[in-house]
Formats: C-alpha cells, structure tokens, sequence
C-alpha cells in the first residue's frame, strides 16, 4: 500500500539555523533516511530546541525507512504539543497501519483533517477491519490522482484481482515511465498468477535502477525459488545479507520470513509467530509448516475462520481436508471440497496451475475422477518430478478404471511416505490385477507390516482376484485372512476358500492353473477339513482327478 510519498505539509521555522536545513534537505534529496534520522537524533541529545517541527521530521523519515515504532513515537510527541497540527493524526495513523494496529490507526484517522491521505487510509483500514460497507465508502471518494488510483491498484492487489492491478499499473507506466517502482508492483502481481519469467523480467528494470532495494531483490529471489530452487533463492537473497543486521527496518521483516521459507522452515517457530498479521504470509507458511510436521491441529487453529479467499481460501481447504481425514468427518471434507471449488473458479485463478489442480482436489473429494483427471492432466508436465501430484494422479487413474497407466504412474513413486501408504496398495494392488499381474498384487500383501492395513489389502486382493478369475491367489489371500483377521466370520470365510478352490480346479482343467498350484491349493483347504462340506469338496475333487489319470 503506498500511503504517501510526499513530504509532510507544515510551516518551516524561521528561526531554524541555516547551516541545518541544508544537511537535513541533503539526506532527504538522497533518500538517506538513517542519516537523517541520526542528524536528527543528534541534534535532541546535544541542543536544548528540537521543535514540533524537528519531531515531525523525525517522523516522517523514520517512516520512509520502515521504523514504523519510531515514527509512531515521534508524532505521538508532536501530538502531545501545544502547537501540533491535527494532520499529525494522519501521519500517526499510518504508522500504526504499518504496526498492524488496525483500531488505533482508524481512530487517529478519525481525528485528522478530511483529505485524500485520510481517506487512502481509511480505504485500507476498511479492508483490514473486514468493514465492506465503509471500504465501498472510501473507495467511493477516491479520485483520479496518481496516489489514489496507486492505492486502489494496491486494494486490487490485496482482494487478488491481479489482472485489474496490473491493468491499472500498466495504464500509470504508460503515462509516465519514471514511475519506476510501478515495475515492482507489476512483478508482484505476475509473480502471484504464476508467470515467474515474466515477473523477473518486469522486476529486472526496477533492479537496474535500484540494485540494493531490499522488496525487489526478495521478489526476484521469490521468483528463483519458484523457477528453480531454494538454494538458487537464498543465493539471491544473500546480496541483502547486511539488512537483517542493520538499523533500517524496512523490508526486514519480510527478508528474514522468506530465508526461513527458503531454509525449508529452519527456524519458523522462532520467527513465523511473530510475523503473523505483519508479513501476509506467515499465517500460511507458519500453517504449511505445522502440516508438515503433522501437527493438524495447530494448522486447523491457524486457519479456522479466517478470509475464505485466495490463499487463504486454498490452505484452509487443505488442512481442512486433513482433519478431515483424520477424523473421517464427511461435513468438515465437503467444506475442504467447496473451499478448493471456490478457489479454482475465481477469475483470477482458473487458469493457473494452483488453481486447476485446486478444481483437481475438489473432484477428487466428491469422488468425480473422471472429471479430476481432466484437471490433472492439464497440469501433468508441470510436475514431472512430484511424488505427491504422481501419488494422486495414479489414484485418480485407478479410480476411474485407466489401470494400465495407474500402475505405470504408482510403479515410479520410490517415496516410503507414500509406497507404504494403504491407498497407494489399494491401487497399486488392483491396477496390477485388472491387468492380469495377480502374483504382484499378492506381493503386496506379504510385504506390509500394518497389520490394519494388510487385512484391507488382503480382502481387496481376495475378491477382485475372485472377480477376475484368478482363484489361485484369491484362495492364498482368503486364507491368509482366516488367519490373522479375527473379525471374519469363519462360515463365510470358509465358503469363500471353497468358492476359490473350486475356481482353481476349474482353471487347472483348461490349462490355466499348474498342478503344483493345484496341489498347494488343496493342502489349504485341507486345514479346514473338520468341516463335512470341505471333506465332500476335497473328495470330490481327488476323485475327478483319479478318472483323469493326475496324481496329486
């Protein structure tokens, strides 16, 4: 949000010492706003006047140089005085804006002068207060000056309406092109719809120009870590490593949650926490991060009745969808469905890679596969090295019956997190027998160690191998089921071991069934041979094969 780069309005002092306010106009002429502010410090510890307008000053550079508490600090004191004028109310307002201090900022608000500043901040108070009816008031009273279009381009920004901002900076570039810090802008809007060469490029004009600002460089950096990796991104970021040690404030913040980001979260707990509500984006890294380490809870704390847009609205789907799960709750996985719906249909997002692979998980939630893989596959070459888009694509394939590429896909996944997983067996498992690969279903079932996990797997195996014909491996699976799951009824489980066997003799009889396989198929079910209609089974069975001259 710009708020104001203009110098504050008040009257010089006539008695002010000449030598002085050259100094002073010195370091402002150059944007030097920590010398500045230490001529300006110096002068309070060494003479006995420092004016109202000395404080103002103070403030305003204080300000610029993002020392947000300072500045508060100054224009608190010139308030305080006898002779402060009431724009100070303004002035104290935007530094507390930039403090988070939303209710303090609109009451000081509230107090000053009715102008074209007040009413910015205003505008953007009524956002971060969620006021809509008050945000349409201000936007309303906004105008065609540079400032208020920069502020309503911002407002765009912050709703993500990126393209209407973008519109709106490349309409001020036009006009003038030494608006150089409008490129910024624009490489913040193409970074946020996913165009990160473009954004690099847009950013690459500002740099330039400006090859210390800390904003443009971290956006570049951004923009690497995107395109490459995190350790081209921190390589980047490294050309500000004096400002997180030095006294200007501004951008600092931002600098240090994004090494924690670039780190792969080394160190979030001690910096993400602090930075919520100040860097936009520390709610959601400090949420990704809690997810990471499988601490749902925290996430669903974090991100429980928050904005239900942008981001936003796209992280609370996913840790929605994880408690979910955890807590096999079908209401709460129906709002995880709507929220990724919502996302993936907003204008600004249903082309973009998120935003596809956003209506991809809302499908895939409501068990529409078909229309699931439609998404995926639009967005497959973007993530040819994802185990985690590969382990969701190979489901959505096994579950709409595409099992021929479902096992392809599944097969090239090496990630234990996943490989051991029960849904990735499921599918494996029947993708390998709808294929005619019984054998390697039946693999599966011996290699687990869940005891939990491989009941499931042994009833799927069990009857899809029933299904497709291959009673040899559905009768070991059954058999292994009468053994470790107490839960099966054994009358049940016993016919299914009949129905098997006698679908592998059936098979040996054409010739698809070895004798060997026949014969282990018989010493199973003679474990059951307590019961009479096994003994009547396996007596039949010998008998047939006596008159076809097959010796057991």
């Amino acid at each position: 949000m710009l708020i104001s780069r203009k110098k504050p309005t008040f009257k010089k002092n006539a008695e002010k010492k000449k030598i002085e306010a050259p100094e002073l106009e010195k370091f402002l002429d150059s944007k030097d706003y920590s010398g500045a502010i230490s001529l300006l410090e110096h002068k309070r510890k060494t003479t006995e006047i420092f004016s109202t307008e000395d404080s103002l000053w103070l403030g305003y550079c204080a300000y610029h140089a993002g020392d947000f508490k300072k500045s508060a600090a100054a224009y608190s004191f010139v308030l305080s005085q006898s002779d402060a004028p009431s724009e100070a109310y303004v002035y104290l307002g935007c530094s507390f804006f930039f403090l988070a201090m939303y209710e303090d900022a609109r009451q000081c608000a509230e107090r000053a002068p009715k102008g074209p500043l007040q009413n910015r901040l205003l505008f953007h108070l009524a956002h971060k207060l969620k006021d809509e009816k008050k945000l349409m008031l201000h936007h309303s009273q906004l105008k065609s000056s540079t400032e208020d279009r920069i502020c309503l381009a911002a407002m765009h920004y912050l709703r993500e309406h990126y393209k209407e901002a973008i519109d709106e900076y490349k309409a001020l570039l036009k006009e003038d092109l030494t608006f150089m810090a409008l490129h910024v802008y624009l490489g913040l809007c193409y970074y946020k719809l996913d165009y990160y060469d473009v954004s690099i490029e847009v950013v690459d004009k500002y740099l330039a120009v400006h090859p210390d600002s800390p904003i443009a460089v971290n956006l570049k950096a951004c923009n690497h870590y995107r395109l490459y990796n995190a350790r081209a991104a921190d390589t980047e970021l490294k050309k500000l490593k004096n400002i997180t040690a030095s006294e200007l404030q501004f951008g600092k913040d931002v600098i240090v949650h994004n090494t924690v980001v670039f780190r792969n979260g080394d160190g979030a707990l001690q910096v993400l926490p602090a930075l919520v509500d100040v860097v936009p984006e520390a709610r959601l890294n400090l949420c990704i991060y809690y997810l990471k380490k499988n601490n749902i809870d925290a996430a669903f704390e974090m991100m429980e009745n928050k904005d239900t847009f942008g981001q936003n609205s796209l992280l609370r789907a996913i840790t929605y969808t994880m408690k979910g799960y955890e807590e096999r709750n079908k209401e709460m996985l129906e709002s995880a469905a709507r929220l990724f719906k919502d996302f993936g249909d907003t204008e600004s997002d249903c082309d973009t890679i998120a935003g596809r692979q956003s209506m991809a998980s809302a499908e895939f939630l409501w068990r529409q596969f078909d229309q699931a893989l439609i998404y995926l596959r639009s967005i497959k070459n973007f993530f040819e090295s994802d185990e985690l888009f590969h382990y969701n694509y190979g489901q959505a394939l096994a579950q709409s019956g595409e099992y021929v590429e479902a096992e392809q896909v599944l097969e090239t996944l090496k990630d234990p997190e996943y490989i051991h997983d029960i849904c990735y067996l499921l599918c494996l498992a029947r993708s390998y027998i709808k294929n005619g690969k019984s054998e390697k279903a039946w693999d599966l079932c011996k290699s687990g160690e869940n005891t939990h996990d491989i009941v499931r797997l042994l009833h799927l195996v069990a009857n899809d191998c029933y299904i497709a014909e291959s009673y040899y491996y559905s009768l070991k699976a059954f058999d292994h089921l009468h053994g470790i799951d107490i839960a099966v009824n054994d009358n049940k489980i016993i016919s299914a071991k009949k129905g098997a066997f006698i679908g592998v003799v059936k098979m040996f009889s054409c010739g698809r069934v070895t004798l060997e396989n026949l014969r282990e198929s018989l010493r199973i079910l003679e474990k059951s041979r307590e019961i009479p209609s096994v003994v009547n089974c396996i007596q039949t069975t010998k008998t047939w094969l006596n008159e076809v001259g097959v010796i057991i």
